[in-house]
């Protein structure tokens, strides 16, 4: 485990605080689509993960969801790390996007150790940093930015993290991420389709060459 730990977690390499986080933490697995934490939940562990994926997003009053980041191989949800370091309830959503395992390490553990090991300090703040980034960035999308442009830019995303041109995805999934109505994209991407951009079929986007990245390119 200590090997597989330092792989997934490269910036932590002191050997004192990982003997600590493995002799304090449990493995977990959870599946797909399998519910995590709810707005106003206590959190009493912080999941490290080790392989799959969540996501976390918001829910608006009109039910409509908006993703505020996924979490991955090698992070873990500082929402989940600011909530036990300040003794709040979550404030969002988080759900199984893929299978997920994990060690879950107790909220004691998790302030004990930004008490006594400097490394997992900056881990947790770089974490964070990284974070409040993106977020920023989210916000500037959403503000500043026309839905067909973001639309854009979350698919060449979504080619990058598949790795692949073909990409699984939903009307609905897009949506949800982007934080409009399935309506609202499917009618963007069959205007990307008529303009030679993108192959629609059930379930898949499939992106066609650099048509995308051209218009893109466009709209800066």
């Amino acid at each position: 485990m200590r090997q597989r730990l330092q792989k997934r977690y490269p910036a932590l390499t002191d050997a004192r605080l990982l003997d600590e986080l493995i002799a304090h933490s449990r493995r977990a697995r959870l599946t797909r689509g399998q519910p995590i934490c709810d707005i106003g939940q206590q959190c009493t562990h912080l999941a490290l993960v080790l392989e799959g994926r969540a996501r976390v997003y918001e829910l608006g009053e009109s039910g409509r969801e908006i993703t505020l980041y996924r979490i991955g191989p090698g992070e873990c949800c500082i929402l989940t790390a600011s909530c036990i370091m300040s003794h709040r309830t979550f404030p969002a959503i988080a759900c199984c996007e893929q299978d997920l395992d994990v060690l879950l390490l107790p909220a004691r553990q998790v302030e004990d150790f930004m008490l006594r090991h400097p490394q997992w300090r900056r881990f947790v703040w770089q974490l964070l940093a990284d974070r409040l980034s993106g977020v920023l960035m989210l916000l500037e999308e959403v503000t500043f930015r026309r839905l067909d442009e973001r639309l854009m830019r979350h698919l060449l995303a979504q080619r990058a993290l598949q790795g692949s041109d073909e990409l699984q995805l939903t009307h609905q999934a897009i949506a949800d991420d982007l934080g409009t109505s399935r309506e609202v994209v499917s009618r963007l991407l069959k205007d990307m389709q008529q303009r030679g951009m993108l192959a629609l079929s059930r379930g898949h986007v499939t992106l066609l060459g650099d048509a995308l990245q051209q218009a893109l390119a466009l709209c800066d």
